[in-house]
């Protein structure tokens, strides 16, 4: 853990390294690869890390120039369409809700509330942009997140079977104040 330099939070430059950023999400989403749960950002390809933050804004923090977190927020997709392969759920398709995903912190740099700031500022952006709630999904047996996310507002509404998952789904909604 570093605390000797601040850590900034901006919104994805177009001269951002996708490289960089997937090996932040491989390196962050280790440890629950490890306990069996393949989340599709502790593998995903740098094409598939593309793809995802070109849907939406993508947040990332830099420490010193090091990339240490990030957290994307996207709008609803299209009821028809496929979210990474899937048919969507229909909570992802709702008029008004955003979408957040990659939420990671460098191993080294967990227990700061780096997360926390992450998502603060992924919300503000939904709610900036006039989205009235926002979604989420994450493994069911990662009780310890579910308990993150239940402690900022977030409900589960349903559960999710993603193809090639070795975990089932939850799926959360938090409501956003008036924009």
């Amino acid at each position: 853990m570093n605390t000797t330099t601040h850590i900034t939070i901006r919104p994805l430059a177009a001269g951002d390294s996708i490289e960089r950023l997937t090996a932040l999400l491989h390196k962050a989403y280790a440890t629950l690869l490890a306990q069996g749960w393949n989340f599709t950002a502790a593998t995903q390809n740098v094409q598939t890390t593309r793809e995802r933050v070109a849907t939406g804004q993508a947040f990332v923090a830099e420490r010193a120039g090091r990339l240490v977190g990030t957290v994307t927020i996207a709008p609803p997709k299209p009821a028809d369409g496929r979210y990474l392969g899937d048919a969507v759920p229909s909570l992802y398709t709702e008029t008004g809700t955003a979408i957040l995903a990659q939420l990671a912190v460098h191993p080294d740099e967990r227990g700061q509330g780096l997360a926390e700031r992450l998502m603060d500022v992924a919300e503000q952006w939904a709610h900036g942009q006039g989205y009235r709630r926002v979604a989420l999904d994450t493994a069911k047996p990662a009780e310890h997140l579910q308990r993150r996310y239940a402690k900022r507002g977030y409900a589960q509404v349903g559960e999710v079977q993603w193809d090639g998952k070795t975990y089932a789904s939850v799926l959360m909604v938090k409501t956003l104040g008036e924009p």
